[in-house]
């Protein structure tokens, strides 16, 4: 855990292409849940958000 807080605070691609992942995934499962409108309106901005973010960090250093 202490290695990914560093890495985050370093500007490491890793840690950082996980999170934007976990993003990306939690959009798709707002997208496909059937319980609340408000989560399916968000879905496509957080997927959005995790999709540019992964574009921007892929050039991070390792």
């Amino acid at each position: 855990m202490t290695n990914f807080i560093n890495g985050l605070l370093r500007f490491r691609r890793g840690p950082w292409e996980m999170l934007a992942s976990i993003l990306i995934a939690l959009g798709v499962v707002m997208l496909m849940q059937p319980i609340a409108i408000w989560l399916y309106s968000y879905s496509f901005i957080v997927t959005l958000v995790g999709t540019v973010m992964f574009i921007i960090v892929s050039h991070f250093p390792e």
